[in-house]
Parts: C-alpha cells; sequence; structure tokens
C-alpha cells in the first residue's frame, strides 16, 4: 500500500495543496492521500493560527469530493508540536507493516528537510516527495547532498501544476475584502464566508 502524507497548518487550505496533491497521487500511483493539518508547527510558533476545529474543518470540506483523498487528525489528536517524524511512527501504528508512506513537500521544506527534527531517521521511516512547480529551478542533488547515500533515494521529485497561490495571500486578500474565488474550493470560500474568518469584521 502507498499512502502519501500531506501535511501542513491549512490555514487555509487551498487549491495549491489539492493540486499538488493530485499530481504526486499520480504520478506515484497512490492508494490514498492523508491530508493533517498540524496542531503546533513548529516552524510557526508564535504566529497566531486560526483555530484548529476551523482549520479541520476547511480540510474536510475541501478533500471530501476525491476519492482518494482522507483527512487524520493524528497531529491534532497529540500534545505538543507537530514533528514529522511522530506522526509517521503514528501512522505506522495505524496502517498494515508494508504501508510504504510519502510524505509530500515543496521545494524550500525540502531544501531544509536536514534541518527538521532527527532529520536522518525520519527520512530512513519515509519516502520524501520534493513536489515542485513546473519551470521551477530544483536540483534533487542539493537536497541529497545533505544525508547520507543510504538515504538519497528515500528522497523523490515530481513535477506539480505551476499554481501560485499562497495561503497569506488568502488571509490578506480576505482582510483586505479581495476575492479569492478560484484560490480555495468554493465549499471552503463559503465556509470562510460564514465564520468570518481572518478578517476584521
Amino acid at each position: 500500500m502507498k499512502v502519501g502524507i500531506m501535511g501542513g497548518t491549512f490555514d487555509p487550505i487551498h487549491n495549491g495543496h489539492l493540486a499538488t496533491a493530485e499530481a504526486v497521487n499520480d504520478a506515484l500511483a497512490l492508494d490514498q492521500v492523508l491530508f493533517i493539518p498540524a496542531a503546533v508547527p513548529p516552524h510557526k510558533r508564535g504566529r497566531h493560527i486560526a483555530d484548529s476545529f476551523h482549520r479541520l474543518a476547511m480540510t474536510i470540506l475541501a478533500t471530501c469530493s476525491h476519492p482518494n483523498f482522507h483527512v487524520s487528525t493524528v497531529e491534532l489528536d497529540r500534545e505538543g508540536p507537530s514533528y514529522a517524524v511522530d506522526t509517521v511512527d503514528a501512522l505506522k501504528n495505524i496502517f498494515p507493516s508494508d504501508t510504504n508512506f510519502y510524505f509530500i513537500l515543496g521545494a524550500d521544506a525540502a531544501l531544509e528537510l536536514h534541518t527538521w527534527h532527527n532529520a536522518f531517521e525520519l527520512v530512513s521511516k519515509c519516502f520524501f516527495v520534493a513536489a515542485t512547480r513546473q519551470g521551477t529551478d530544483f536540483d534533487l542533488a542539493d537536497v541529497h547532498k545533505n544525508f547520507p547515500v543510504e538515504l538519497q533515494h528515500h528522497i523523490i521529485h515530481v513535477e506539480t501544476p505551476a499554481l501560485e497561490i499562497s495561503s497569506t495571500d488568502i488571509r490578506d486578500k480576505i482582510l483586505r475584502h479581495q476575492s479569492i474565488k478560484y484560490l480555495v474550493p468554493e465549499p471552503v470560500e463559503q465556509y470562510l464566508r460564514k465564520e468570518g474568518l481572518y478578517c476584521d469584521c
């Protein structure tokens, strides 16, 4: 069984997240992709993020129509920082022992992967997919050089659609009362409007 891991704050989840997951899902013929909202992202401590209830709800709304996309609360259910190595360990206790996990991350995160908590142990436990936008100047060797040779085959590369969308930009647009149509799935847009998230109204 091949399971993709799409982790993130999802503050909010947007079409870029979904397009990336779909591209990796197709390229690697995954059986499913797990979207895992982070509880306490280690790299975002000190920044206000929306309540986990809202981020989880939006993630479910964004993925529920896709047969291969599922949502896991494994990080929301755990206390403390959302370290990837702990998440992978938790998933290994849930899925069959022969399951291969493919952790999906962007180019910038891939280049910093060696700085993650227990990075070598983490990469030994699953595959990492550097998902880069088409046309992006990215060399997988720049990632590989930070890891022992025996772990390098666990880090692979998949090109994804060139969508320039970020959660930060979406929050800023909402704050300025600008349209976010086609940046997020319509159910997420409706949820944001209903709950009044990210606006000063």
